[in-house]
């Protein structure tokens, strides 16, 4: 994952990490989100996409079911995963809490996922995450 500065998009678009530490920004294009649910314990992963819009969610997946995370009467069970495409409008932010209960929210990128915390450079704890498309600054 190639990390730049706030910002410094090297061209293109740079998703923009905002914690009680700081900023960080990534240049990429698309993401997944992934996380463990606090009570059943099953995986879900989300497809993101920047797009001038905003954050567009293009994929979601779940490796089960339990309380709070039944999938969609359009979901399809693909190699135990139940997948579909939501059908909602990009978001200008997305917001993460963290509950302690699960683990870390992953973020994964070119084959490779690591914990926000590892992202970030520092240890995020039960604070908010918030993901945005970073603001280009003009040179």
């Amino acid at each position: 994952m190639a990390a730049a500065s706030a910002g410094a998009g090297r061209g293109g678009v740079s998703l923009c990490l905002a914690t009680a530490g700081g900023v960080k920004a990534l240049a990429l294009s698309a993401f997944t989100l992934v996380w463990t649910h606090s009570i059943a314990k099953v995986e879900w992963q989300e497809d993101w996409r920047l797009t001038p819009a905003g954050l567009e969610l293009v994929q979601a997946r779940v490796k089960g079911t339990g309380p709070g995370m039944e999938p969609p009467a359009e979901a399809r069970l693909v190699d135990g995963w139940f997948q579909w495409r939501p059908q909602r409008a990009a978001m200008p932010e997305l917001v993460l809490g963290n509950s302690g209960a699960a683990g870390e929210w992953r973020l994964c990128h070119d084959g490779r996922c690591r914990t926000l915390s590892e992202v970030v450079g520092h240890p995020i704890g039960a604070n908010v995450t918030k993901m945005s498309i970073c603001e280009q600054q003009e040179k």
